[in-house]
């Protein structure tokens, strides 16, 4: 089963606030180096890296001399204002001393809610990892309000696993991993070396509340995985105080809780794009794309496409439909339904000079698209 861990080419690696700032001492920067030394020998490894930090309030709070996390809305975004910039310092100074660049990333729930916005940072986030830039991500915490917000930066972690289509999230914590228990009240707690995440016995595992400076608990991050695992990604819930605990991981060792996925990470994304989005428009494919698309191999390119019907935006669902009239496919767009249109028919080559621009070479990437 670590092979999971030890076979993943794309990593999003979650660390928590307690873990970050020494449990509100402000920002742990010597823990920090270590972090950075392992997440820099793990990208030299071949493997791309996404880290998503917590810690803004945190850090903002230290500053303010604040023993307690605020509960008013303005207060928590003062302080992520203040923290935020400590904290992406301390990472960027940290990174460089490895010659790695890195890329601040704030997100709101909108930002993938929404679908072209989804697609917008999607495709941002893998030009970062292609320029082998190590993107650090947080909740944007000085704009957002508890309607738009993701709840704690677990989930965070797990939707941009998601996002990025990530093969291992592995959240670094106060704790060793899921225990049967809580091992701080019952001496007989036992580590839950792996399981499937879907599991429904590791919810009574899982109780507990979430430390003074976090938002989250072994819930959240039992329902991070969860998430991750729609898209097939596998998670690893792990003691971030660990010696060395991601050079371990990546070694094959058997340290904390390792949560799978029942499905494998393509069938899954494209079970979940079938499941769950609803249908905005049609593509009319001629006969080649109808047999491209059934070979299960390829793409669909403005070229297989000869009619273009309702009025979709970039990033939302469309039918693909053959000559016969039949439905053979559906899939995320990369092109509103006006652009679509103009370039229907055409090659590749020629989508810049016909629109002045060009998002993607393909009208529906064959791994946002699913077959009926």
């Amino acid at each position: 089963m670590r092979e999971k861990v030890t076979g993943a080419r794309r990593w999003v690696v979650k660390i928590g606030s307690a873990l970050l700032t020494g449990d509100g001492r402000g920002l742990d920067q010597a823990a920090m180096a270590v972090w950075v030394e392992q997440l820099a020998a793990l990208r030299a490894s071949g493997a791309q890296v996404v880290l998503v930090s917590s810690g803004a309030v945190a850090a903002g709070m230290s500053r303010l001399g604040w023993s307690e996390r605020p509960k008013t809305t303005h207060d928590l975004q003062a302080a992520a204002a203040i923290g935020q910039m400590g904290l992406v310092q301390a990472w960027e100074s940290s990174f460089q001393r490895h010659g790695l660049s890195t890329a601040q990333v704030l997100l709101t729930h909108d930002d993938l809610s929404d679908r072209k916005r989804y697609l917008n940072a999607r495709s941002t986030l893998r030009a970062l990892l292609d320029l082998g830039v190590i993107p650090v991500i947080n909740e944007n915490d000085t704009v957002i309000t508890d309607e738009i917000r993701f709840g704690d930066n677990d989930t965070l972690g797990a939707l941009v696993t998601n996002l990025v289509e990530a093969d291992l999230l592995v959240i670094l914590t106060d704790r060793d991993g899921l225990f049967t228990a809580d091992p701080r009240s019952n001496p007989n707690a036992e580590l839950v070396s792996s399981a499937m995440a879907d599991d429904p016995e590791l919810d009574a595992m899982a109780g507990g509340s979430a430390g003074a400076l976090g938002r989250g608990g072994m819930a959240t991050k039992l329902r991070a995985a969860r998430l991750a695992a729609r898209s097939g990604a596998a998670t690893v819930i792990v003691g971030g105080r660990l010696e060395r605990v991601i050079d371990r991981l990546r070694a094959g060792e058997s340290l904390g809780t390792l949560l799978l996925s029942e499905k494998g990470m393509l069938v899954a994304r494209k079970q979940w794009l079938a499941g769950h989005l609803q249908t905005r428009g049609r593509l009319l494919l001629d006969a080649g794309a109808v047999r491209a698309l059934r070979s299960g191999k390829t793409s669909l390119l403005p070229v297989g496409v000869v009619g273009v019907e309702g009025g979709f935006r970039r990033g939302e669902m469309v039918v693909c439909v053959g000559p016969d009239g039949r439905e053979v496919a559906r899939g995320l767009v990369n092109y509103a339904a006006q652009d679509a249109a103009r370039i229907a028919g055409k090659s590749t080559d020629e989508i810049a000079s016909i629109l002045g621009y060009i998002d993607d070479p393909e009208m529906v990437h064959k791994d946002n698209l699913v077959l009926v």
